[in-house]
């Protein structure tokens, strides 16, 4: 069928959402589907499809437009206006404004969300999607928001709990830890890895403490916005031990992540996205699909977002924020290889189920007859 899919993400950029709106297009595709894929035209993109394939590490490309609007709150009307011309047999958002205008236009309509309605008007933009008839179905990241979202508003007939996923091709034939650091040029030592942007509640603080606390450790943050990984290089000037890579293509992102002994994902209790809104609390992480296909331990903050995913088999959790128990759980895991490999080999069987096709096979069973 033909899809047109709608998102407020600046693409290309390193954001989690625009890779996530990527692969979940790219997962669409693969099914069979004739997907296109409408974003805003906020700043000039020159570069080629390979180029696009490249940046967000996709096998497979489809089409892109972007429309050219004033600001993002134009948007969304163009892009239904746009959508409506190519008779699509649905419409794929992430947006709420344009989920609203799917259906008083009557368009099938699935829209996904990761957060709870933000600002003076998301509210109302939410209260319109539950108001107005039509096919539609609401996809929730996680079991906790969709509970926010019952308690705070109510929600449709139709709702489907779908967290992020993994392109498991992507993590095929993994290098050793050893082998990866020489590729990299990293020093051959004990490598505790994180991965991802650096905004506040991601736990670079934590990082920088634990790297303190482990001189005979070395400490990679791979990822980043430009000014931010400045900044935190400048903060750990005096830490011999610590790396700041800076922004890395997601096809080159695997092998970064195998040049890791222990791979944590530090988040502080609040922690805040691009869209400026605290996610700890009803999140489903990117990063943490990428370390279970890796097959390197984890070491997480205990949240309970990220029990939705995984357990005490197939990591350690870890306080947010509590510096000491960090650094126990990391000299625990670099002391023990066998509980290593087993907590690695127990997250690896978890995340098969788990890919981006799986997960959109399921998001669209039900709602159209779909192979």
């Amino acid at each position: 069928m033909k899809i047109l899919a709608i998102a407020m993400s600046r693409i290309p950029a390193p954001n989690a959402n625009g890779i996530q709106v990527m692969k979940v297009c790219q997962a669409l595709s693969q099914l069979g589907h004739e997907v296109i894929l409408l974003v805003p035209d906020m700043e000039p993109w020159g570069g080629t499809r390979d180029d696009l394939k490249a940046f967000y590490g996709l096998e497979k490309i489809f089409e892109v437009r972007w429309l050219k609007t004033k600001s993002r709150r134009t948007f969304n009307w163009r892009a239904i206006r746009e959508a409506r011309k190519e008779n699509p047999d649905l419409i794929y958002s992430w947006s709420l404004q344009s989920s609203v205008f799917a259906l008083l236009h009557r368009l099938p309509l699935i829209f996904e969300l990761h957060e709870p309605p933000l600002g003076r008007f998301g509210p109302f933009w939410y209260r319109a999607f539950l108001r107005f008839g039509g096919k539609k179905r609401l996809v929730s990241i996680t079991h906790a928001l969709r509970d926010v979202l019952s308690r705070k508003y109510g929600l449709p007939s139709s709702v489907i709990i779908a967290p992020n996923g993994i392109d498991l091709e992507r993590y095929d034939s993994l290098p050793s830890p050893e082998f990866a650091r020489h590729e990299l040029g990293f020093d051959d030592a004990p490598t505790v890895i994180c991965t991802g942007h650096l905004y506040a509640g991601r736990g670079a603080e934590t990082f920088l403490a634990l790297a303190e606390k482990s001189p005979s450790v070395e400490f990679v943050w791979v990822g980043g916005r430009q000014d931010d990984v400045e900044a935190w290089r400048e903060k750990a000037r005096e830490q011999k031990n610590v790396k700041f890579t800076g922004f890395v293509q997601q096809a080159e992102l695997p092998l970064y992540q195998a040049a890791a002994d222990i791979l944590i994902a530090p988040y502080a209790s609040q922690i805040s996205g691009s869209s400026g809104g605290d996610s700890a609390s009803v999140a489903s992480p990117m990063k943490l699909f990428d370390y279970m296909a890796a097959k390197r331990t984890i070491i997480t903050s205990d949240l309970p977002v990220i029990r939705e995913v995984l357990d005490e088999k197939s990591a350690l959790f870890v306080p947010p924020d509590d510096v000491d128990a960090w650094h126990t759980a990391v000299t625990r895991l670099l002391g023990d290889i066998d509980l290593r490999e087993k907590l690695a080999e127990n997250a690896y069987a978890i995340v098969g189920e788990n890919t981006w096709l799986a997960r959109q096979k399921k998001i669209l069973a039900g709602f159209y007859n779909t192979n």
